[in-house]
């Protein structure tokens, strides 16, 4: 059985024009990210998925396999399932370039869940930690129900309370590390547009509520700093630096 981690990456981010090209710590971010997804599943089985030729130039120069996909997707996901037509494999992970600290073995949990699971989507979860603003609409709050399946994400702060955000409730925030099989890709792509609740939330994965695919939730560990806009990247590059120079 085939894992594949494919990275999507485009240049016209509206929030963070050229995200995946900036430099932290001397590397662009997207090698950063493809070489967690190395240590997880091996340089053989990882793939950037871009439209854009500067992205493909500086993935290459560093060793990883690029596959060239078109430039009208609506999302990342749309961008593996892309990709997913051109790679065989068995699971296909899906790990957003914006995330350059994450963890390998986050990556080899969702994976792991997905062969325990292979009938449903896996989508990977953190606690929001204690100093994280609940409230902030750059972190999706995931709602799952007791058996650990999706029910609603939302950048409002839910679950709700009547005694409002400081209620003492543990929430957890999405991770973008997610595991498909290809049949999932194809019914993804193939419904052609965004649907009701992901349009006005702005998360892909809800698409899959619409579609009546079972999205699992996997927890994993939290802490990764993500670089959504370009007031990130120095907390970001400030950690790699370190990271590099112990």
């Amino acid at each position: 059985m085939r894992t594949v981690g494919v990275i999507p990456a485009r240049y016209a981010s509206s929030r963070f024009p050229g995200k995946p090209l900036v430099n932290l710590a001397g590397h662009p971010m997207i090698i950063w990210v493809a070489q967690a997804v190395e240590r997880a599943l091996g340089k053989e089985n990882v793939y950037v998925a871009t439209d854009d030729e500067r992205i493909r130039e500086a993935v290459q120069s560093h060793g990883f396999e690029v596959v060239m996909t078109p430039g009208d997707l609506l999302t990342g996901t749309d961008r593996v399932a892309c990709a997913a037509e051109q790679i065989p494999a068995d699971i296909y992970l899906d790990i957003q370039g914006d995330e350059p600290l994450l963890d390998p073995a986050s990556i080899l949990k969702v994976a792991a869940e997905k062969k325990n699971f292979p009938g449903v989507v896996v989508n990977a979860m953190a606690r929001v930690l204690p100093g994280e603003d609940v409230a902030s609409v750059n972190l999706p709050k995931v709602v799952f129900n007791e058996r650990g399946e999706l029910v609603y994400m939302s950048r409002l702060p839910v679950p709700g309370s009547k005694k409002g955000v400081n209620d003492g409730i543990t929430r957890y925030k999405q991770v973008c590390i997610y595991a498909f099989d290809r049949e999932q890709l194809q019914r993804f792509k193939g419904f052609g547009r965004k649907s009701a609740l992901e349009k006005i939330e702005d998360i892909e994965i809800l698409r899959f509520l619409d579609l009546g695919i079972v999205v699992r939730m996997c927890e994993v560990a939290g802490g990764s700093l993500a670089v959504d806009v370009p007031g990130d990247v120095a907390a970001v590059d400030a950690v790699l630096r370190k990271a590099r120079d112990a």
